[in-house]
């Protein structure tokens, strides 16, 4: 996607217009009301599609600086990714706001969140500059001062001094937490007062229309090697991929619907992706080491059909992924060498993480033991879960891995997620691949519910976010994709599919 006018898309500035007095969580008498008020009207800040502002959300490093650029007027500058705020990133980065080594421009880091002290200086090295402070009154009144690293003394001491920030109840600033919109909007709206540039926002004229993504589709011998740039999905040549198509069921319950003639009919409707399902509990992998077979049978297939495939590492009842980390380390060096840099292979290490865990605690370690494993062979595209079935996106944004190629996996049935979830997407900054939504309810039953599941498909499609539909299969649920003993040995005919599979396979 060409760079335009993104503000729109940033944490403060999103889908449509608001009015701060609209705002159903700003109001008046909340310590942050004018700020958000004054920005609202200057016309810097709009709401989200609830009529919400969202006060406590975490906010990144790439939607910080593309604020602070805005209001402080700078132009975006050529960059070197095609993330969506690495234009306004270059220019705050050329203007000496921050320091390359703070926020590198080659992305890797965009997404993360930003800590207040780096926020802090970069809101002074754009409003107030020359400002300078007291160390004796900062360092006194400050509890946690010594807690600051050394290069943000000038600045965090400026900023205080100058009463653009100030300590919570206990006189702490927290300078290495991360910082909340609402105390982003606070110290940006202070900095720029007391210069006194703030003046209504006059987005620039673009000829370019204000369009979704476009993302190609075709297969593997059309993209080649996929890689992650900023939050998309792109192919060998930096064009934005969509891939759309099929999960299996269990290999070990509907292996049958994993052949090469199942594979091969999906991609005769224009599939150009398919996800196998090895499940690790239920009688799948962990105690029946056969199914491995059943899985590389399919992948095989799959490549031949000129398909992504993707190998997901199915857990489900044993929901924390520590628990089989060592035999996940063992499968995920088994099946990278094996397909050791193949550009149709992605890797999905943890289906759904679920129950008692965590980000931080359980999945986070896992994913950085098994990341390494697949990485000494294979630089493919790797899917890491999250908790709570794969949508707890936020857990993961506050905490991001390191590494390229690395995508987060959403889950969705559209029966039961909607609004909220997609918001969640919207919200988390980081690069989302849906590898598995049904048209059901959660269980699989239920429905089906095909104008949600429509909203889903034209959120997706207008994002160029890449999905797997659950599933290719004749299980007597509603989001199975085939009708009871479809035949697919000799295609998939209209006949054979359900409700959900018609419309499915309609949107490949």
């Amino acid at each position: 996607m060409k760079k335009r006018i993104f503000f729109l898309a940033i944490v403060f500035v999103m889908m449509i217009c608001g009015c701060a007095y609209g705002f159903s969580d700003v109001n008046n008498g909340d310590w942050f009301y004018e700020n958000v008020t004054d920005m609202t009207d200057s016309g810097y800040l709009s709401g989200y599609e609830d009529g919400t502002f969202r006060p406590a959300g975490i906010i990144t490093k790439a939607e910080l600086v593309s604020v602070v650029g805005r209001v402080s007027g700078l132009t975006q500058k050529s960059a070197q990714t095609n993330h969506w705020a690495s234009g306004m990133l270059q220019a705050a980065l050329d203007a000496q706001y921050y320091d390359w080594d703070e926020i590198p421009p080659t992305g890797e880091t965009f997404n993360e969140p930003i800590t207040r002290q780096l926020a802090i200086k970069i809101v002074m090295k754009a409003f107030l500059p020359d400002e300078r402070g007291d160390y004796n009154q900062a360092a006194n009144s400050v509890s946690d001062f010594s807690n600051l690293d050394g290069r943000y003394y000038d600045t965090v001491i400026a900023a205080y001094s100058n009463g653009i920030v100030f300590g919570d109840d206990n006189g702490q600033l927290n300078p290495k937490s991360p910082i909340t919109r609402a105390e982003a909007c606070a110290i940006i709206m202070r900095a720029a007062n007391k210069k006194g540039n703030l003046s209504p926002y006059e987005p620039p004229v673009s000829t370019e229309p204000a369009a979704p993504v476009t993302a190609r589709s075709g297969g593997v011998s059309e993209n080649g090697y996929l890689h992650v740039d900023g939050t998309r999905l792109v192919n060998e040549r930096g064009e934005a991929v969509q891939l759309k198509g099929m999960s299996s069921h269990g290999l070990q319950w509907f292996g049958n619907f994993a052949t090469e003639n199942a594979i091969k009919a999906t991609a005769d409707y224009g599939a150009n992706l398919f996800r196998l399902a090895m499940y690790t509990g239920e009688g799948g992998y962990l105690s029946d080491r056969s199914v491995k077979d059943t899985l590389i049978n399919a992948v095989d297939s799959a490549i031949r059909q000129d398909m992504y495939v993707i190998i997901d590492w199915h857990i489900l009842s044993d929901g924390d992924p520590l628990a089989n980390a060592d035999a996940a380390a063992e499968f995920f060096a088994e099946v990278s060498a094996r397909y050791a840099d193949n550009p149709a292979v992605l890797y999905e290490i943890c289906n759904e993480p679920n129950g008692n865990v965590t980000w931080d605690g359980n999945v986070k370690p896992y994913a950085e033991r098994i990341i390494p494993v697949i990485r000494a062979n294979s630089n493919g595209i790797i899917l890491v879960g999250s908790p709570t079935w794969s949508q707890d996106l936020h857990e993961a944004a506050r905490n991001p891995l390191s590494g390229e190629n690395i995508m987060y996996t959403c889950h969705f049935y559209a029966g039961t997620h909607t609004d909220w979830l997609r918001q969640r997407i919207v919200d988390c900054g980081l690069p989302v691949f849906v590898s598995e939504w049904g048209t059901s309810a959660a269980d699989g039953n239920g429905g089906v519910y095909l104008e949600e599941a429509q909203r889903w498909i034209d959120f997706m499609n207008g994002r160029g976010i890449s999905w797997a539909n659950w599933s290719l299969c004749d299980k007597n649920e509603s989001s199975a994709a085939l009708k009871a003993g479809a035949n697919v040995s000799d295609g998939i005919s209209d006949s054979e599919l359900t409700d959900s599979g018609k419309f499915v396979f309609g949107n490949f």
